[in-house]
């Protein structure tokens, strides 16, 4: 009877040490996933800021808007969230040469009109790096005036 005794004393014994560390673990689960929390906001704040500085002088917006149709929808995007006056400037430019590229298809005079639009192209993207607003020649203040709800 006593080595059952015993043996229970020692079930019980164990047991409660298993509890005690399960409360343990339990606390130890909650701390990190406090501190997971934590990092992830400090994160969240931090990538916000890091992307309302890239946005803010509107000249990264003009670069991108300048990089494909894709680049175009994104430099849109990253716009609307934060309005320039420059970004928006090339949004519209770069519309408009897209635009005017569409009509490169027509075959003889297309070609024409697409080896003027990507001149257009590369005058705007340097003005874009160097963050002037110059408007593309022939069309560039009809496309501001066009496109100005952008």
């Amino acid at each position: 009877m006593s080595d059952e005794k015993k043996l229970s004393d020692d079930l019980n014994d164990m047991l409660g040490d298993a509890k005690e560390g399960a409360k343990k673990a339990a606390h130890k689960a909650e701390e990190f996933a406090d501190e997971a929390k934590e990092k992830a906001k400090e994160f969240a704040n931090e990538a916000k800021e890091t992307f309302t500085e890239i946005s803010k002088d509107g000249k990264n917006v003009a670069i991108i808007a300048h990089l494909t149709l894709i680049g175009w929808v994104i430099a849109l995007i990253m716009n609307n969230g934060n309005k320039t006056e420059l970004g928006s400037f090339y949004i519209r430019q770069v519309l408009g040469i897209i635009i005017l590229a569409l009509l490169s298809w027509i075959p003889l005079l297309g070609w024409i009109i697409g080896f003027v639009c990507f001149i257009m192209w590369i005058m705007s993207l340097i003005s874009a790096i160097n963050g002037e607003k110059k408007p593309v020649f022939l069309l560039g203040e009809q496309f501001q005036d066009w496109f100005k709800s952008l």
